[in-house]
This record gives C-alpha cells, sequence and structure tokens, in this order.
C-alpha cells in the first residue's frame, strides 16, 4: 500500500502546515464516521470531498470510516438523503451529483494508495449510486438535479452538478474498467452530459450568478484548451475581488475559501497556475491557528461569514494545494487515464440512436482516454 505525502508549496504553505489542516478535518469526524457542516449535518458531496483530503494526508483510518459511513446511508435505490444527522435523515430530498461524487473518492483511494481492498468493498455501492444517476438523465443531456421527497424527478438540471457528475461518471468507468465490467449505459451517458455543459448552456437553470456555475465545466473536465480559457476569462471581473479571492454569488462582496480553492484548481489543470498560485495565497486571510479555515468573508466589513469553519473548505484548500505542488490531485481533476465516454455530437445526440448503441458491443472500442 503506497503512503502519499503531502507536498509543501513554497511561499504558500508547507507540507506540516497541510497535515494540520487535515488533521483539523479529521477532528471534526464523528463516531459514524460522518464529516459534518458546523452546524451538524453531513452531506454526501461534502463528506466524500472531506475523505479525498484525508486519504490524500494519510488519514487512512478516518477516509475508511467515511466511506463506511456512505455504505450504511446509502439507500437500496443507490441515493442518498439531502442531509443526515449521523445516520438519521434530515432532508429525504435527492441531489444527484451528491450521489455521484462517490466515485470519485474511491477511484482517488485506489490512485493514492494502489490498495483494491477498499475499492472492492465500496464498487457495488458505486455502481448503485452511478445507475441511478444515469436514471436521471433527461432527452437533452443534462442530469435532473434531484428529486422531491415525495419521489418526483424534477425536470430541470444545474450546470454545475451536471459538470461535477461528468466527472464521476469518468471516475466509474475507470473503476469499471479496474474490475474488468462493462458499462456502455455510462459512457454513452458520459458523451452526452460532456456534449450538454460543453456546447449547450441553455440545458441547464440559469444560475450564472453562482461562480461554481461559471468555471464548473472546465473543473469537471467537460471543457479544456482554448474553450477552457475562455471560460474562465468571461467572468473573471464578474467574481474575483483584487486581494481577497473568488466571490460566492456576483452581487455580493462575500469571497468563500472552497469556491476559491475550486477555481484554484480550474486553473491549474487548465495551465495557469500563476493566477491560481496568487489566489490561494489570497485565501490564507481565511485560516486559523489549528490549520482550519473560515468559510469565507464579506470584505467590505472585513467579518468573517459565516463566523464558522467548515471541513469542506479545508478539505477544497488542501486539494488545490496538491494540484499547484504537482501531486496526484492534478492527475485526478486533469483526467489521466480516464475514460471520456462516447464522442457526442449535436448530430448524433439523439436519445433514440444512444438507445439503440447501449446494445452494440462495441461501443467500448470507440472510447478514448484523457
Amino acid at each position: 500500500m503506497r503512503q502519499p505525502e503531502l507536498r509543501s508549496v513554497p511561499g504558500l504553505l508547507s507540507a506540516q502546515e497541510l497535515q494540520a489542516t487535515v488533521d483539523a478535518i479529521a477532528a471534526a469526524q464523528q463516531p459514524t464516521g460522518s464529516l459534518p457542516w458546523p452546524d451538524g449535518h453531513t452531506d454526501a458531496w461534502d463528506h466524500v470531498e472531506c475523505a479525498m483530503a484525508l486519504t490524500l494526508g494519510g488519514r487512512f483510518a478516518e477516509a475508511r470510516a467515511a466511506y463506511e459511513w456512505l455504505k450504511q446511508t446509502q439507500a437500496p435505490d443507490g441515493s442518498w438523503a439531502m442531509s443526515y444527522d449521523e445516520l438519521e435523515i434530515i432532508d429525504s430530498s435527492v441531489d444527484s451529483n451528491q450521489c455521484a461524487y462517490i466515485a470519485v473518492g474511491v477511484w482517488q483511494w485506489w490512485t493514492l494508495t494502489a490498495d483494491s481492498t477498499l475499492p472492492v468493498e465500496m464498487w457495488p455501492f458505486v455502481r448503485r449510486a452511478l445507475d441511478f444517476v444515469v436514471d436521471l438523465q433527461l432527452e437533452n443531456g443534462a442530469i435532473s438535479w434531484g428529486r422531491s421527497p415525495e419521489g418526483d424527478v424534477h425536470t430541470n438540471s444545474l450546470l454545475t452538478g451536471s459538470a461535477s457528475t461528468y466527472q464521476a461518471l469518468r471516475c466509474g468507468l475507470a473503476l469499471a474498467d479496474l474490475f474488468g465490467e462493462s458499462a456502455p449505459e455510462w459512457e454513452i451517458a458520459a458523451g452526452r452530459l460532456q456534449h450538454a455543459v460543453a456546447a449547450h448552456p441553455e440545458a441547464f437553470m440559469d444560475k450564472s450568478n453562482f461562480s461554481m456555475d461559471w468555471y464548473y465545466p472546465v473543473l469537471g473536465g467537460a471543457l479544456h484548451g482554448q474553450a477552457a480559457t475562455a471560460m474562465l476569462a468571461r467572468d473573471w471581473d464578474k467574481f474575483i475581488i483584487t486581494d481577497f479571492g473568488a466571490r460566492c454569488v456576483a452581487d455580493r462582496p462575500w469571497m468563500t475559501g472552497a469556491e476559491t480553492a475550486e477555481l484554484a484548481i480550474s486553473l491549474i489543470i487548465n495551465g495557469q497556475e500563476e493566477p491560481a498560485r496568487q489566489l490561494l495565497s489570497d485565501i490564507q486571510c481565511l485560516r486559523r491557528e489549528d490549520g482550519s479555515y473560515w468559510t469565507g468573508i464579506v470584505v467590505d466589513e472585513g467579518k468573517f461569514w459565516p463566523p464558522e469553519a467548515s471541513t469542506w473548505t479545508a478539505a477544497a484548500i488542501v486539494l488545490a494545494c496538491d494540484a499547484l505542488a504537482e501531486g496526484p490531485t492534478l492527475d485526478l481533476f486533469v483526467g489521466k487515464g480516464l475514460p471520456i465516454g462516447l464522442a457526442i455530437t449535436d448530430q448524433s445526440c439523439g436519445c433514440q440512436d444512444l438507445t439503440i448503441a447501449v446494445t452494440d458491443t462495441k461501443v467500448r472500442a470507440t472510447r478514448a482516454r484523457g
């Protein structure tokens, strides 16, 4: 089993300082293995992000406990509820992106440790989760953002969630390859989803006032190269507060650490290391003595808000610093070696044609890799 090592980022944070941040995340873990928000609730997406930071920081027992929590809380249909108090459901709504992200965490564990025991244990849960998510794909290729407590599937989609789900599907396909299994439905779903995210913004609800909708198509891997560069340049002045970081919402002077760190990863994987370094430097104003991070700051008032340190903010910063240091997080978000799904164009994205393609045993031979 390989032992990952946190890398110092010269002029920013040392490996020891990053380890303190990982340790602060571990200190917030509950007896059930959940990694909650400061208010005590846990959602599956942020929980997985924290588990990834724990794995990167060598806190394997805590990371395993986090994945055990996912096993205990997954519903029979492969979903997770919107939020939990330990093992008890608080909000029984379902967010499709929260359900998909388990695949990214489990793939990260494998690439970091070369230890297959956890992926073997988690594979049935990943499979059920991604099958559930793929069933929520709409005719336009986007993924429905979720399901109501009454069981009604929403007929609209979120760009941020769909972009993140694309990365999850790619990691799921890589895990399927690892176990010698085929998942042609995922390949087609991934291709259709990438095409929707990259080429059809009209397929999603308008949330352009939120910074995540700006950079997530790049972060999730649906956009790269010149298209990614243009996307990141387009709204820079709209969201960036000079010397502080990225706004969460365009019309508010509220800088948030997690969004800034994720934006930094987006820049790094697009070859724009210097602005990423500056952003990560700027948000060190959020760092606390124990290595944890305030969630954000209202810039014009100079006040931390909310007045709490969030595990997922700390996790995002750990991952971003590792990517900047050219650690394994860089490969994860670049998508090195990950399948990209079936290539889709406007001419080939009709649902009827793609449904037929599911039965074609040659579909896997058409798939490229990142």
